[in-house]
């Protein structure tokens, strides 16, 4: 019964554009389908009920003999789900995905992200950056601490995004995720040492002041590892001097700004 009613939702699938889509509109965990679809296990009765409802068939009919279902399904092909269609954004990014997922195992963990910043002309700033595997994606965090005078309070501001790895480049994208009125861009090179330890690229990003001022800024990557005490870690966040006595010299050169001679865009130093 169940391999019949793996092959019965496997031709439910077949009518969308992908299974990943499936999976994100029914909010199931897309390891845990599989499961469904091979055969080898059967959901509670809650999901199924989930599942008929979705694809818009009676429970006793996905559990039919699977020839007797393709016939079935023949003779009523509107009886599949009538939500409507998938945006189009989401066809892009499920496409994106599949390209640019594989490869990025090795980069999942914490860095301290390290670049010039964009709303304090003449300073380091240091983020912490997560990035982690959820449902066959990478997401990421991007997390900053500022103090606004001494003696005040830090303040936090959250980044959330998706990394690809396309064609020997990582590509991150986020956005603000508390006042949502900021985007960024950056783009690394990927790491080809068989231990990780610093990722160069570049950032598109604007400056967070009233100025808004579009800025690109060369940025380096330092992984610190998979399992870090993160509040510590997040404490060692915020601006510093350039001159600063705990920012290795080496980070310093990788994050400079200055254009070579003959140089004719902004480019990222490896």
């Amino acid at each position: 019964m169940n391999e019949d009613f793996g092959q019965n939702l496997r031709l439910l699938c077949s009518y969308y554009k992908s299974i990943a889509e499936v999976c994100r509109r029914l909010d199931i965990n897309r390891p845990q389908f599989n499961r469904y679809l091979s055969g080898r296990y059967k959901p509670s009765a809650g999901t199924l009920r989930r599942l008929c409802e979705f694809f818009g068939v009676e429970e006793q009919e996905i559990l039919l003999p699977h020839s007797q279902f393709q016939r079935l399904v023949q003779v009523r092909p509107k009886s599949r789900s009538t939500d409507s269609p998938a945006r189009p954004e989401l066809a892009h990014l499920d496409r994106l995905t599949q390209r640019g997922s594989e490869g990025l195992e090795r980069y999942l963990g914490y860095y301290f992200e390290y670049y010039l910043s964009m709303a304090n002309p003449g300073k380091l700033i240091r983020t912490l950056v997560c990035l982690e595997e959820l449902d066959e994606r990478v997401y990421y965090q991007r997390s900053e601490r500022m103090v606004p005078h001494p003696g005040e309070a830090p303040c936090h501001n959250r980044y959330l995004g998706i990394a690809h790895l396309l064609t020997d480049r990582i590509f991150l994208l986020d956005y603000e995720s508390l006042n949502c009125h900021e985007i960024t861009q950056t783009i690394l090179f990927p790491s080809f040492r068989n231990r990780l330890s610093r990722l160069t690229g570049l950032k598109l990003g604007v400056s967070d002041n009233s100025e808004r001022m579009p800025c690109c800024t060369r940025v380096l990557y330092e992984y610190l590892g998979t399992n870090v005490d993160r509040k510590k870690a997040l404490a060692l966040c915020g601006l510093y001097d350039l001159d600063a006595a705990d920012i290795d010299a080496s980070i310093l050169e990788g994050v400079r700004n200055e254009m070579a001679p003959g140089e004719w865009h902004f480019r990222a130093r490896h």
